[in-house]
């Protein structure tokens, strides 16, 4: 059993930390299998934490930006993908992308927010970042960066160490977490807020977005990204170029992004506040499938109506879960769902949308993982036992054979309604497979709940190392005792919104940010059920 770590802060420090409402704020860990009311509709995560809870989670944030600064090159400051668990700069990956470096400066503010680090270091770590970022090869007509660089050059890699070779791709997601990182410097460190924009300012989202991916007068959707050549008849491409139609051909992934609740709607967001896409876009996307037996592909037969947002008619869809209903991700993953909401306020600007959902994904996530493994929190990772993976609550995703939480992969099928029969309605599931990056996510609207859930993993399965909490274990006490850039990256955000007063969703969400993006995020009704049928 691995001893509780708690942080002995100065009087300093602790005067940098959010007062408790009382010691027993927002009430003691529940066994009634119920959840609070979100953060829009009830106490910030910050108040249900007495003094001892925001030290603990403040020692966590200073040994996971210990693996952060470990990943880092000081010349470059651009840091590894990924780090052994000893955090030996030898073993650092040898390769970064935009949302790695991303994820490193978003989390060098909340360091120097939360007093790990002093303004001037802080300070002094992006500007080097920015200005590697501002000599780096990228692809110049669309100003996006592409997927692989060395971190210790900021050279672009065209072969990997096992001598795969690298068809240089530009991702529409990776470039949106760097653009929203841009979002955030602008904002939090003043003196950096030219060489921030103007990296921003050379970003064009609409290179990736097809305008006619639906055809007729609908708006559009992402494509995934593109390729400046041909990448060859094993990768399937589609040639375009939606940001200069006279200029040379891009190679796009055929493959759209068309779901609304998924990570790659950060892209939407950045897209649709630089003025690069139409607000309508955000309406275009999927929140389910259409029912009907021609989409029992998907995971549940949808429940919901179709209402009119900007002139698009949107089917407003839900998965259930128990007595909940929520809009689903693409495979049940807890990044899927929280990881945009570290930057744009979804449950503050989308009371009867976001605000109802996000609670509702967590607490399915939560009785999932205590149900089959007294231990919950799924979301793509490292596998313990090699490899990495997406891992997810398979009910919770619309992908019919999608993303699993056990080294088994057991795949829970409830049926569709008349079309499908139900293959797997009661599953028995094996070894689960956690990641701590998805109870941070989760510590916004169940700040206790996640809090005993880590120090679970932490002391029952050794789950804790000198870089922080380890990428996944199994629930049986295996471990991938390694760190990644990106998972270390939300851990560090989604700390800097619960202990920082909601720290990224202040610097992101400002002025003409707001101004476009919170009456989109208004005007929805998911339809969504929360706990306790809420």
């Amino acid at each position: 059993m691995r001893v509780r770590l708690i942080a002995v802060l100065t009087g300093a420090a602790l005067a940098l930390m959010p007062a408790a409402a009382s010691a027993d704020a927002g009430g003691g860990r529940r066994d009634d299998g119920s959840n609070g009311q979100s953060p829009a509709a009830s106490m910030p995560p910050w108040a249900q934490f007495d003094r001892s809870d925001r030290a603990h989670v403040r020692q966590w944030a200073a040994d996971t930006w210990a693996s952060m600064d470990a990943m880092t090159v000081p010349e470059t400051g651009l840091p590894a993908d990924n780090i052994d668990g000893d955090l030996s700069t030898e073993s650092r990956s040898g390769y970064t992308s935009p949302t790695n470096i991303g994820s490193y400066l978003w989390s060098s503010i909340v360091a120097r927010d939360l007093g790990l680090i002093s303004r001037s270091e802080a300070h002094e770590r992006m500007s080097v970042t920015l200005g590697t970022l501002a000599g780096m090869e990228h692809h110049e007509p669309s100003g996006m960066y592409f997927n692989w660089y060395d971190e210790a050059t900021g050279d672009l890699i065209d072969e990997f160490d096992s001598g795969e070779q690298i068809k240089h791709f530009v991702s529409t997601v990776d470039n949106g977490w760097l653009a929203a990182a841009f979002m955030v410097v602008r904002n939090a460190e003043p003196r950096l807020r030219a060489e921030a924009q103007a990296l921003l300012d050379q970003m064009d989202f609409s290179y990736f977005y097809n305008p006619d991916a639906r055809g007729g007068d609908l708006p559009g959707w992402n494509r995934g990204g593109f390729w400046v050549a041909d990448p060859g008849e094993d990768q399937c491409s589609a040639p375009a170029n939606y940001g200069d139609p006279a200029g040379d051909d891009l190679y796009y992934t055929c493959h759209h992004y068309d779901v609304l609740n998924s990570e790659t709607r950060i892209a939407v967001y950045v897209a649709i506040a630089q003025g690069q896409i139409p607000p309508e876009a955000y309406f275009s996307l999927y929140r389910t499938m259409p029912t009907g037996c021609d989409w029992a592909w998907q995971e549940q037969e949808p429940v919901g109506e179709t209402s009119t947002h900007l002139g698009i008619d949107v089917y407003q869809g839900t998965y259930g879960y128990e007595e909940m209903r929520f809009v689903p991700t693409w495979g049940g993953a807890m990044f899927e769902e929280l990881m945009p909401d570290l930057f744009v306020p979804e449950a503050r600007w989308g009371e009867d949308s976001w605000a109802v959902n996000h609670p509702a994904a967590v607490e399915t996530q939560i009785r999932h993982g205590q149900d089959a493994y007294g231990y919950w929190g799924f979301s793509p990772s490292s596998n313990p036992l090699g490899g990495y993976q997406a891992y997810g609550v398979d009910l919770a995703g619309m992908q019919s054979d999608g993303y699993v939480s056990d080294v088994e992969g057991t795949d829970a099928d409830i049926g569709y309604g008349d079309c499908r029969e139900a293959a797997n309605p009661n599953p028995e599931y094996g070894t689960g497979v956690m990641t701590p990056h998805a109870a941070f996510l989760a510590m916004y609207y169940a700040p206790n709940d996640a809090l005993e859930n880590l120090d679970a993993m932490a002391e029952d399965l050794g789950a804790y190392g000198p870089g922080g909490f380890y990428d996944a274990v199994t629930s049986d006490g295996t471990v991938a005792e390694r760190y990644l850039s990106l998972d270390q990256g939300m851990v560090m955000g989604a700390i800097g919104n619960v202990l920082g007063h909601d720290a990224l969703h202040r610097y992101f969400a400002r002025g003409e940010v707001r101004e476009v993006l919170q009456p989109l995020l208004e005007r929805e009704d998911f339809g969504a059920v929360g706990p306790g049928g809420h």
